[in-house]
């Protein structure tokens, strides 16, 4: 079932609400109080909406998060049976200490065709081709670089790879040096490195390494809507993150999911900025407007822009 077009605007306006709500707490070290205000903006916002939508990516279970829990039904209860994911602010240290790149984040697909990851870690691996067979999470860092290079007709060292700095990818990072890869290293941010795939503009061929699961579907939601390659797999620390998973209906707990296994059908995906960043610019208010950008795709209307509304606050 197609999502109507007319719910684009209603989820644009989402996440701008959230948005804005974040902003006036840029640079005031608070990442809680951010946090706290995008979430009760978006789920205000949310519930005006004409659907019967339910949260499989959220704040967490419900004896963690009060609001945008997993499981919790938001909506008027009437219209479309819609499955969502959200990020209500993505870069909570990017707000409290004023830097680039906040986002508030959701997707939207139908009804059980959207993957409720735990809330774990996830190993993932994207690039913008769809042929199979080109990059792949069981390959190594190499036979990847040189895969790619081979399909785009490059040398390894013309190609660049996007992942987080983090210690844990010391290795990767490691190997692609040797490879003499340009890097291009982010501090936060699966939603935004994913998209660097698919924006000409920042020349990055690949994106890999290990960040939260429930990013990971957002990561892969953002894709959707472009002829891309993405591959996720769960990482689980402790017993207790596996019988979650095994709670939630997850029994093979070393599968390798590829995109249309993560999210299928149909799908709409918005991200506003609140700080600027590489993707979109962030909010600005002047007296008792605001300005926001959202970039949204909507998989079956062929949409993929980035969109500038001026609204009363």
């Amino acid at each position: 079932m197609l999502i109507d077009k007319k719910l684009q605007n209603s989820f644009i306006n989402v996440t701008s609400r959230a948005a804005l709500a974040a902003y006036f707490l840029i640079g005031k070290k608070d990442k809680i109080g951010a946090d706290k205000a995008a979430v009760d903006a978006m789920r205000n916002e949310l519930n005006k909406i004409e659907m019967n939508g339910k949260i499989v990516i959220g704040e967490g279970e419900l004896d963690e998060a009060p609001m945008l829990h997993i499981g919790e039904n938001i909506g008027t209860k009437n219209g479309p049976k819609l499955d969502i994911a959200v990020d209500p602010l993505e870069g909570t240290n990017f707000v409290a200490n004023n830097l680039p790149g906040a986002l508030s984040v959701i997707a939207v697909a139908n009804k059980s065709n959207l993957f409720g990851a735990p809330e774990t870690y996830m190993s993932k691996i994207s690039a913008n081709c769809s042929e199979p067979n080109v990059v792949d999470l069981d390959f190594s860092v190499k036979k990847n670089i040189y895969n790619l290079a081979e399909f785009k007709n490059q040398k390894p060292k013309n190609l660049t790879a996007c992942i987080l700095d983090r210690p844990r990818h010391k290795e990767i990072i490691n190997e692609l040096k040797r490879l003499e890869v340009k890097l291009k290293l982010i501090s936060d941010g699966d939603v935004s490195g994913a998209l660097m795939i698919v924006d000409k503009k920042y020349s990055v061929d690949l994106f890999l390494g290990i960040g939260g699961g429930p990013e990971g579907v957002l990561a892969a939601a953002a894709l959707d809507a472009y002829d891309c390659h993405f591959q996720g797999r769960l990482l689980f620390n402790t017993d207790k993150e596996k019988d979650r998973a095994k709670k939630m209906g997850i029994s093979d707990l070393k599968k390798k999911y590829e995109l249309n296994e993560i999210i299928s059908g149909d799908s709409i995906f918005c991200a506003t900025g609140i700080t600027t960043g590489d993707l979109v610019s962030g909010i600005k208010v002047n007296d008792n407007k605001f300005t926001s950008e959202t970039l949204i795709t909507h998989k079956s209307s062929g949409l993929k822009k980035i969109i500038k509304n001026e609204q009363i606050i």
